[in-house]
């Protein structure tokens, strides 16, 4: 790839980083860095598996971070991916994904690293946001 177009894609994504690292989200970006968080992970962790995607991930982001903002229980700790980007990091955080295919955008909620719920991108996609928030807190209430 050209060095215009990856600067062209870290300019286009930009955005749609701090939608959610504004919200409080840590951005893993690095492989190094998914394996770290990953073998100390405590508590609960919602993790977003960013995308491009407008159609889907255009629902997703603005789903999670007002699932955090919005309920009384929350995951300890919030992470977030970017597939197509940080392809290391991705694929190293879908290794904890274990039975569940690849999918962008996607959230898991784990429990130390193990997945408790999962919502693949057909869970995102042509559903309005409130429903997705509800399948977050859904998912909050019963393992935070």
């Amino acid at each position: 790839m050209s060095m215009a177009y990856e600067e062209y894609m870290r300019q286009l994504v930009t955005p749609m980083r701090q939608e959610l690292t504004q919200a409080g989200f840590k951005e893993l970006r690095t492989e190094e860095e998914v394996t770290n968080f990953m073998e100390k992970a405590e508590g609960t962790t919602l993790v977003v598996v960013n995308s491009v995607c407008g159609c889907a991930a255009g629902l997703a982001r603005p789903a999670a971070t007002q699932s955090v903002i919005t309920n009384e229980k929350t995951p300890d700790n919030l992470i977030t991916v970017f597939a197509g980007q940080d392809k290391e990091a991705t694929s190293k955080m879908r290794e904890y994904f274990t039975g569940y295919e690849p999918s962008s955008p996607s959230m898991a909620v784990l429990k130390g690293n193990k997945v408790v719920h999962f919502i693949p991108r057909e869970e995102i996609e042509d559903h309005d946001v409130s429903s997705i928030i509800s399948n977050l807190v859904t998912a909050f209430n019963e393992n935070c």
